[in-house]
């Protein structure tokens, strides 16, 4: 993952107007398809997590799917790292069974 001060300027939505962003209802769904995809869609969920930020959609979640994850996950000091360590297993694992698929080949 990105240190905290360099992921936003990689984002898929740095070209889009803020105002897309920032929206209430059916809306939401446009805003999160910008995050389809974005190569620091993890970081910029992590930094919105981590700073309570209310509003607006952030790494594909919508300010009510945050509260959400909050509310159940009261335990997490820090989500930066929480999904940092969670993407490292994730592509140690996808690692592992691409080796072991290639060897039974």
């Amino acid at each position: 993952m990105r240190t905290d001060s360099d992921w936003n300027q990689k984002g898929a939505c740095r070209t889009a107007d803020p105002d897309e962003l920032f929206v209430e209802g059916a809306a939401q769904r446009r805003a999160k398809e910008i995050c389809t995809g974005c190569p620091v869609r993890t970081e910029c969920l992590a930094y919105a997590l981590d700073h309570r930020i209310e509003y607006g959609v952030w790494g594909g979640m919508t300010e009510r799917e945050r509260r959400a994850l909050l509310r159940r996950r009261t335990t997490v000091t820090s989500w930066w790292n929480l999904l940092e360590t969670a993407r490292t297993e994730h592509q140690q694992q996808a690692r592992a069974a691409a080796a072991a698929q290639s060897q039974a080949a």
